[in-house]
């Protein structure tokens, strides 16, 4: 099962979503776009395989904002679902993807910016129905920017209660690891003095000292809610991914177009053989 996970994990974490070429101006032009008004949005997108309406969540302004501006635009009309994986997610947002020749692979393009991260965790979590941002993977990312328009909706699949709590272990022992890296490469001059003096004694014990840092600021990250919880075990969706993505919205109508859409078959990249379509996208007033 974990080997399952951490295989869904890098499906998402490592697609090219959004321009690599973005600029540093323009990433700051972005983290500003957003204002103060919290009200939540709704939008509908209109496809080829049926209707989807999305709220747009007011406590991430950024990505609502930029959602927003993006179909006013019609940035949207016309781009495909250009990757769908069956029990996990359908993504869009990749302009290339309009009027692509078959086959054609797509999931790099963009608009010239990426967005702040804006992860509201445990508040919104990747349920079933849930709207989030992809992103590139933290190895060119660590600050888990998202991309200026690629976004996926979930899927997912439901849980049992045992599963769960394996995968709350899995994720503990994840996130330790993540500080230790963050924490080696803080201490990266003194490791590499004691390395040099051959110091074993106080590479042992620095070692241990940042091991039970990485353990005891692991351990004040919030396990699995009550409602994550019920979710998974009930409705499903994609819990792995909690805390690493920006969650800015839900399906609240028109989960059956999104089944609809999971169930197509797909070539080696998961693009679907057959095009489905964002006809147009609309702010609903």
């Amino acid at each position: 099962m974990k080997k399952i996970l951490m295989a869904a994990v890098a499906a998402l974490s490592f697609v090219a979503c959004g321009s690599t070429t973005s600029t540093t101006t323009n990433n700051q032009d972005s983290d500003t776009m957003a204002n103060n008004d919290s009200t939540n949005v709704t939008v509908d997108l209109e496809t080829s395989a049926g209707n989807i309406r999305v709220l747009l969540y007011g406590d991430t302004p950024a990505h609502r904002d930029n959602f927003v501006k993006l179909v006013n635009e019609g940035y949207y009309d016309g781009t495909l679902f250009h990757r769908v994986i069956k029990d996990f997610m359908i993504q869009a947002g990749d302009p290339d993807s309009r009027g692509a020749a078959k086959g054609q692979m797509l999931g790099m393009g963009g608009p010239d910016y990426t967005l702040p991260a804006e992860i509201v965790y445990p508040a919104h979590f990747h349920k079933r129905g849930a709207l989030a941002a992809a992103r590139q993977g933290d190895q060119v990312n660590p600050e888990r920017r998202s991309s200026g328009s690629q976004f996926y909706i979930v899927t997912g699949q439901v849980y049992n209660d045992s599963t769960l709590n394996q995968l709350e272990k899995s994720l503990r022992v994840g996130r330790i690891n993540e500080i230790f890296q963050r924490l080696r490469a803080e201490n990266r001059d003194q490791i590499m003095a004691m390395s040099r003096n051959k110091d074993t004694e106080g590479l042992n014990a620095l070692r241990d000292q940042m091991v039970a840092a990485a353990e005891a600021e692991a351990d004040r990250t919030p396990g699995l809610t009550a409602e994550q919880r019920e979710a998974y075990t009930t409705v499903g969706g994609t819990p792995h991914l909690d805390g690493q993505y920006t969650v800015f919205g839900e399906v609240v109508d028109g989960m059956d177009v999104v089944d609809a859409i999971q169930q197509a078959e797909t070539n080696r990249q998961d693009r679907p053989e057959e095009d489905i379509k964002i006809i147009k996208a609309t702010v609903v007033k």
